[in-house]
């Protein structure tokens, strides 16, 4: 598990968006970085768009650490096609990220410790890696008391976000299976990501 040095929500303010678009976000409220100068901040530089790209990447997906994000864009760089694309599709097919899709998680956060915590199965076997590749077609399930927990019910229910159609959930069974890898243009992101910002900061 990556670790978090701040709480998840100061992660919006000082990147100045609402990262998971979620109602309860200080950043509703005050719309500008924290601290005494946050409200006047300097026109940034192309680095700094580069790297607050990266930031907003990197904090959307549960704040990956440094390390592990970047073997992540490493491998969308080897892979064929275009590496925006791919580095999109490999977050996306992280199992953190899988469970959070199909809402049995209310957040990034919650859903990285359900798994840690051994109430997720893929394909009918447990899994407790949060980083875990899920591949197209692989049945993904709450397991064991976490099935009637209030706050996996309350996951479920919300209507903060829908299921994107490259997941296809049973709720009410708490299963669902991954169709397919997405584009770019089909993850639900509530605020605009931009993967070729990412890419070219890390070939500076």
């Amino acid at each position: 598990m990556s670790k978090r040095l701040q709480a998840k929500y100061k992660i919006d303010r000082r990147l100045g968006v609402n990262l998971w678009g979620r109602a309860k976000s200080p950043f509703n409220v005050r719309n500008y970085a924290p601290g005494q100068h946050g409200k006047n901040r300097s026109k940034p530089s192309d680095y700094c768009i580069q790297l607050h790209a990266k930031q907003k990447l990197k904090g959307y997906y549960g704040n990956i650490g440094e390390k592990q994000f970047r073997k992540i864009y490493q491998e969308a760089v080897r892979r064929r096609g275009d590496t925006s694309e791919n580095l999109i599709g490999l977050l996306e097919r992280r199992l953190d990220a899988v469970v959070y899709r199909m809402k049995f998680a209310i957040t990034f956060f919650a859903a990285r410790q359900l798994i840690n915590h051994g109430h997720v199965a893929v394909n009918g076997k447990r899994v407790n890696i949060p980083s875990y590749k899920v591949k197209d077609d692989d049945e993904i399930s709450v397991i064991g008391k976490m099935k009637t927990n209030e706050n996996t019910l309350v996951a479920v229910s919300t209507a903060e976000r829908d299921v994107p159609d490259y997941c296809d959930v049973d709720s009410k069974n708490l299963k669902g299976k991954f169709v397919r890898v997405p584009q770019l243009a089909d993850v639900p992101y509530p605020v605009t990501m931009e993967p070729n910002l990412v890419i070219e900061f890390y070939s500076r």
